[in-house]
This record gives structure tokens, sequence and C-alpha cells, in this order.
């Protein structure tokens, strides 16, 4: 499938309709992921261990933008998606996963789903405007400077908070979860990524501002959506800052989040038969947590960003991944520094952490929905990846060589280290 999208994209490069000047954009993106680790040592493994001895994993997903504009301020989004493969381990055993794209995933044979379908109005709040860029899900055009702009229906939580100019989208930078947003933020999703919700921004330079409600699953990291609303619902604000440090631009965002759900309880769990969270689930239950995310251009050609985040840990994670305390920093360097002018370079620093509710139920053989060896010898969880991107535009397409060096995988100095070597092919119309 990636060859054909391949070669036809030599002969489909053609401007989309809306860089014609016409209400429609129409994009595409397909990214194909492959991971090997090397056989590495531990003393035992659980159910959610990551496998000392395993072949390479491959995961893809393909994705249409489909956007028509409405009205004046106005359009309707649809992204139809298919999804397959797997992640190393079927995707559990590293709280920082090494493959940001298996979290669109959630069934390793291919199936097509819809991602997104959202409509997105906005209120001028002045007369001056600014440019949008054609993209997927953003339609060219004029939009008002100051705005308020409201978006209700299916969407990814992550197209909305949290972004990053160096270090958001595993599709083209890095690939670990825990760089792809704020790993303790445990955003609103069913196990593809998506949630059904609101959104609410104010635009009004050099602040913005939003707010958000939106539905959780019925269980932990499952497709279902639970319909009590009264009692399950999450709800996340960010305050965002742009400045500049001397002539270098920068933004500061500052997130905060609160989640209802029927959770489970890690103390609770410890007087169960077996350890099981699963049996002390119920409704009045909640998560809540903060974060704060920094991009900052160094020069030119380089980029500095860190993201830090912290949450009760009181209860089970419920949709993201089991990171109760994060800290991720990175670096990112344009090509045009040694005459290779678009190509990246990113290295990256990753420190995740658990809290002691949950240190405690993972040492008595719990299980979560991503780690749990059935033991836990606890230490901070500690991934540096790098990664190198080079492009190929006559075919739409960039390659990624990527590394990631985990050690204390899911938390325990009894496993690895590990080694994950990557590679990364992305086609983008």
């Amino acid at each position: 499938m990636f060859f054909l999208t391949w070669a036809c994209s030599t002969h489909a490069g053609q401007p989309s309709a809306d860089s014609t000047g016409t209400d429609w954009s129409v994009h595409f993106q397909q990214t194909i992921v492959t991971q090997y680790h090397p056989d590495f040592s531990a003393p035992y493994t659980g159910r959610n261990s990551l496998l000392t001895s395993e072949p390479a994993q491959t995961s893809v997903t393909s994705t249409f933008f489909l956007g028509r504009r409405l009205w004046s301020n106005a359009d309707i989004e649809f992204s139809p998606e298919l999804a397959g493969g797997t992640g190393l381990s079927g995707a559990v055993g590293i709280a920082g996963f090494a493959n940001g794209e298996t979290f669109r995933i959630g069934d390793p044979s291919i199936r097509i789903t819809v991602s997104r379908i959202f409509i997105r109005q906005s209120f001028p709040l002045g007369d001056n405007t600014s440019a949008a860029d054609d993209g997927p899900n953003q339609i060219a055009g004029s939009q008002p400077l100051r705005r308020i702009t409201l978006t209700a229906g299916k969407i990814s939580m992550t197209d909305f908070f949290d972004d990053n100019r160096y270090s958001h989208d595993p599709r083209s930078q890095f690939l670990n979860w825990a760089m792809m947003t704020n790993g303790s933020w445990d955003y609103p999703a069913d196990t593809r990524g998506y949630t059904w919700g609101i959104v609410a921004e104010l635009f009004t330079p050099p602040w913005e501002a939003r707010i958000s409600t939106a539905m959780v699953p019925t269980e932990a990291n499952k497709s279902v959506m639970d319909t009590r609303i009264d009692s399950a619902h999450s709800e996340t604000v960010e305050i965002t800052h742009t400045h500049l440090l001397g002539s270098l631009p920068g933004i500061v965002r500052l997130l905060g989040y609160h989640t209802m759900a029927r959770m489970g309880n890690y103390l609770d769990a410890l007087r169960t038969p077996g350890v099981d969270i699963t049996a002390t689930r119920a409704y009045g239950r909640s998560k809540y947590g903060f974060g704060i995310n920094i991009e900052q251009a160094l020069a030119d050609q380089i980029g500095f960003m860190a993201r830090a985040g912290w949450n009760d840990g009181r209860n089970e994670t419920w949709m993201f991944t089991e990171i109760d305390r994060s800290l991720s920093l990175a670096l990112s360097l344009g090509g045009a520094l040694w005459n290779r002018t678009g190509d990246t370079f990113g290295a990256a620093f990753m420190l995740n952490g658990i809290s002691a509710d949950h240190q405690a139920y993972l040492r008595a053989g719990g299980y979560g929905f991503i780690i749990g060896d059935g033991a836990l010898n606890y230490a901070p969880e500690l991934i540096t990846e790098t990664y190198y991107q080079f492009p190929l535009p006559q075919y739409h397409l960039t390659l990624s060589p990527d590394y990631q060096f985990v050690l204390h995988p899911a938390y325990n100095r009894d496993r690895g280290p590990v080694h994950i070597l990557g590679a990364r092919a992305h086609v983008e119309l």
C-alpha cells in the first residue's frame, strides 16, 4: 500500500483545490514505522512486560483530511483513517512507549474508522485578519485575528492542546509517546486516540486560551464511550502566551485537567484477590493534573522544547499512558546548519515517574493496561531518543531513522536496559 501511494504521489502533486481559491481542502498522509530491539536481560516477565526477545514490529496509518467551508468563518472537517499493525510486544511494557503511531491503531488487523468529524465556527472580535494556510484540518484563507472559536464533534484533543513546534507529531518528529504530548496528561480518548467533545478557544495575540469538555471510555483504554456524561467526563484548560526572546520566538503553555470516570483505586486494589484494580471500579473517582510546555527558538536553525507534568496518581490511568510525573527536554536542529536544507535532527531526554500508590500496586503484582511485570523494583523510567529526518520532495516522502535507549522500562530496575532501533516512512499530500 505504501509503495502504491508513493508511486501515485509523483503524479498527484498538484496544489490542492483549496490553494486555487475554492472552499475545499483535501490532504492525505501515510506513515509506516518499523521498530526492533535486540535481546535484553530480565529475571522475570509479566503479562504486560516488554518481551526480552521478539521480531521487529510494524505499524501503518493512512488518513484522508477532507474540509469544506460552510459559510463565513465556519467549516466542517472529516477524516477517515486506516490503521493496522502493532508496536513492540503489542504496545506494552514501557510507560513512555516507543511508537506514537500505535496509539492510533488499537487492533493489529487493518481497519478503517472515522478519526475526526467536527464543525468549527469562529466569531470575530475585531476587523483585523490573519492568513490561514492550507493544511490538514484547515482551509486556506483569511481568519479574524482576534476571535472566539467553537469546535464540536469527534476530535483528537492533541489537535488543540499541548502543541509544540519541535515535539508534537510522531509522524514527523520524535516517535516516543512522552514526546508527542505531556506524558502525565491522561487526556480524553478512546483506544485510537479520539473522543467526542466541545472546545472553545479565545485568540487575542499574544494570548490564547482554550477550554474543553469531552467524553471518556466506559473502561480503561477501550473504544466504547461512556454515555453517563453526568458521572464520566473530562475537562481541559490551557493558557498560551507567545513572546520574543530578543528576536527569537517562543511560546509558554500552561495546562490543567480534571477527569471523572468509573476508575479503580490503587490502594483499594491491594485488598482484592489477585490485586485486581478492575474489581474496585466505581463512579465518583477522579484524576487531575497540571503541565507546563515551553518552546523556544535559540537561533535560526536551533529550537529547544521542555514539558513537565504531574497528576495526583491515586486512581488508575484511564486513557493515555501510565505516567504520573513527567519531564521531557529536546533540541531540534535544522539541516541548513550542515548544508542540508530541509533535513532535521532531534535529540530528546525523558524522565517518567509514578505516584507512591501506583508503585505499591505494581509492586504487589498489579497490572495496568500498558505496564505490569508482576513485581516491581522501582526506579524512574529514563528514555533518550534521537531521529534524523530527510525529505525526498519529488515523492512527497520523508524518511527517518530513529534510536531510543530505555533505562528501567515500566519503572523496573530489574529489567533492561533496552535499545530500540526504528525507521519511519511518511508520505504527505
